[in-house]
């Protein structure tokens, strides 16, 4: 008897053992870490990189690295290689304004974009998302978007590449005013949010980027977010100031909602 009770005090041991190592709750795993590479066009040492970025840090499910241009590239679309306008693509170590780590590219945008691809992250491990920005001044209309912005240039070489990317950009008040960066912070970090279980699943090729852009209120507030409107035609009025205390509903495009008040949530074809 004795003997037989020695074998099931053996086999509970072994159970509870197995149960510990092997059974736990999948809810104790620690969250993925989702790798985001920043960017942005206004060059590494500027306000707008360097708010977005210590908001990034500050979450231990963020991997973040930065690569950016030397010094303001604003314009510059999506050009690459070494030009008058961008310079020779030497390379060399930054911080950000708050000391984040950095690569400072003597180059466009989208040349800090492919270098970081191509140099600091393994081929089999690329970034989950590229976040670009937060770019001084808005970047609303078609013709801005698709043709002048180095912003939203640097996320179409992101997502030509294969990797997603997102586009932020802080509305410009006139005078001494400052940007409105902590909103701008904040509508980065609720897309994120929104987008942070598709973005760790299977990669899929994307098709177009998403571009934001959060107005300075100087009177009024935010009035709230619109997704999917359509980029203007036209970039006619474009950076008139922006109206937060407007009553205008039904805004028919990203210039109208924007200059009404609202932050806008656009998609940028690739071509």
């Amino acid at each position: 008897m004795t003997t037989i009770i020695r074998l099931l005090a053996c086999l509970l041991m072994f159970l509870a053992a197995f149960s510990w190592s092997g059974c736990g709750d999948d809810d104790d795993a620690p969250p993925q870490v989702l790798r985001i590479l920043v960017t942005n066009d206004d060059g590494v040492g500027a306000e707008g990189i360097d708010a977005i970025v210590e908001a990034l840090a500050a979450d231990p499910a963020n991997e973040v690295v930065v690569s950016a241009p030397s010094g303001n590239r604003s314009g510059s679309g999506d050009n690459t290689g070494p030009s008058q306008a961008c310079g020779d693509l030497s390379v060399a170590d930054a911080t950000t304004l708050g000391g984040y780590p950095a690569t400072a590219v003597n180059g466009c945008p989208a040349d800090s974009v492919n270098y970081a691809l191509d140099e600091l992250y393994p081929v089999d491990l690329p970034p989950h998302i590229v976040v670009s920005g937060i770019n001084e001044g808005q970047n609303v209309s078609g013709p801005i978007a698709t043709q002048i912005s180095g912003t939203v240039g640097a996320a179409l070489t992101a997502a030509r590449r294969g990797v997603p990317a997102v586009a932020s950009s802080q509305g410009l008040v006139a005078g001494e005013a400052e940007l409105d960066y902590p909103s701008g912070v904040d509508a980065v970090l609720e897309w994120l949010e929104e987008n942070r279980a598709q973005l760790l699943a299977v990669r899929v090729p994307p098709t177009d980027v998403a571009s934001i852009n959060i107005p300075t209120c100087t009177s009024g507030a935010i009035r709230g977010t619109l997704d999917g409107l359509p980029l203007a035609e036209t970039a006619s009025g474009f950076l008139d100031p922006q109206d937060c205390s407007s009553t205008l509903e039904d805004p028919q495009d990203d210039v109208e909602a924007f200059l009404n008040g609202f932050i806008t949530r656009t998609s940028v074809p690739l071509e």
